[in-house]
This record gives structure tokens, C-alpha cells and sequence, in this order.
């Protein structure tokens, strides 16, 4: 019998094709109800325990971050990733420089090490641009102490009731 090219790949892509939806019924899983299959083993409604896991932000930091910066411009707020970004802000009593705030929230519990301010500072330059300049490191030390205080403040009137 002769090698038949064709019937070759026929065979081969049956096999494969075979072998793929093998794969995909193995991902799929009985739902708790016993309606029938769900790929992946998720309800287009529930949550995986892998997203519920992924959202780490306390909230009391998030909305103390929030009250605190408030007089600032917000440009981003991620609140599944923790990280505030605010546009630049001018104070009116100088307006020869302004600033701009990132803040990382970094855990989901009340403490000082799951919270990282970062300031930036730009003053005009001679020309009339925007010129980077260091910011005081106090400044970001002063504005994670005053979201805290503001975080502390919300827990506790959470609790009193």
C-alpha cells in the first residue's frame, strides 16, 4: 500500500483533536447545584478564591489615603491594587512649584509597613518648563502619618458604631 499523504494528517489532526477536547473536559467540573458542567469550575458570578485572595487593600487605608490627599487632583485610583496616583498640584501661595502623590497600599491590615507614600516635586525653571527638584523626605513621612491618624480614626468610629 503506498503512503498516502493525506490520509496521514487526517489521522494526526483526528488524534489531535481528540487529545484537545480531552484537556478541556478535564478543566471542566460539576457545579455545587448539579446543573451540568462549568468550565473551569466557575459560575459567570462567583468569584475564584484566587481573586477573592488577590484583593488585599484595607480599607480603612484606602478610604483614609483617599480623605487625606482629597485637596489633591486625582489622576488614578486602583483600589483592587492598592496604588492612588493624584495629578500635579499647585499650591496657590506658590505657585512657582507643585507636587504629585503615589500611594501603595501594600497589605490588607491596619499597620504602618502596609502603606508607602511617594512625593514628587517640580519648580519652574527659568525658561517657564517644569523642573524635577527633591522633596523634602519629612513630606512623606508627615502624610502617611496623617493617613494613618485618618485610617485609626475610621476604624474606630466603625466599631463605636
Amino acid at each position: 500500500m503506498p503512503f498516502v499523504r493525506g490520509a496521514w494528517i487526517r489521522n494526526t489532526s483526528s488524534v489531535v483533536l481528540a487529545l484537545g477536547l480531552f484537556s478541556l473536559t478535564a478543566c471542566a467540573s460539576r457545579g455545587d447545584d448539579g446543573d451540568g458542567f462549568r468550565l473551569f469550575g466557575r459560575g459567570g458570578d462567583e468569584p475564584a478564591a484566587a481573586d477573592a485572595a488577590a484583593i488585599a487593600v484595607n480599607g480603612y487605608l484606602w478610604r483614609a489615603s483617599l480623605d487625606t490627599l482629597s485637596f489633591m487632583p486625582l489622576a488614578s485610583a486602583d483600589p483592587y491594587g492598592g496604588i492612588i496616583i493624584t495629578d500635579w498640584y499647585v499650591n496657590p501661595e506658590k505657585p512657582d512649584e507643585r507636587f504629585k502623590a503615589t500611594v501603595y497600599i501594600l497589605d490588607a491590615r491596619l499597620r504602618a509597613d502596609g502603606l508607602n507614600v511617594s512625593i514628587f516635586k517640580q519648580v519652574r525653571g527659568p525658561e517657564g518648563g517644569w523642573v524635577d527638584a527633591p522633596a523634602a523626605g519629612q513630606t512623606e513621612v508627615d502624610i502617611e502619618n496623617a493617613i494613618l491618624t485618618r485610617a485609626r480614626q475610621l476604624r474606630l468610629s466603625n466599631i463605636r458604631g
